[in-house]
């Protein structure tokens, strides 16, 4: 097994050292937790992040806006997301682009998992 090193990594790189270079199941990144939201970023680096989700029934993340695009994906689950006044259903493999400074919101319908990529520009 070929061991993966960073050069020069910073104390968040070190956290997450372990992922790179592997074949990775989004999916089993995170796990459900009874009543909250969970989360597991995997990247962070001045040009964005891309972060893994995890929702219990019923949780969500209220309306707030973002200074660049918000990329989700759906990778487990269903959530029901507003976006400038639009309300929308997504489910497993779905994808929606939230645009910057619009307000925008989701909640679970069931447990759901995503990806939400940030790309800072």
């Amino acid at each position: 097994m070929v061991e993966f090193k960073l050069e020069n990594p910073d104390k968040h790189d070190k956290k997450r050292e372990e992922l790179y270079a592997k074949v990775l199941s989004l999916k089993d990144i995170v796990s459900y937790q009874d009543g909250t939201v969970a989360s597991r970023m995997i990247i962070n680096r001045k040009a964005g992040s891309i972060t893994v989700f995890s929702f219990d029934e019923n949780e969500g993340l209220s309306e707030h806006t973002a200074p660049y695009d918000a990329v989700v994906t759906i990778i487990d689950g269903e959530c029901e997301v507003w976006v400038a006044g639009q309300t929308l259903q997504m489910k497993e493999g779905q994808t929606i682009i939230f645009p910057a400074n619009v307000p925008h919101a989701l909640s679970a319908i069931t447990k759901f998992k995503m990806t939400l990529t940030m790309i800072r520009g």
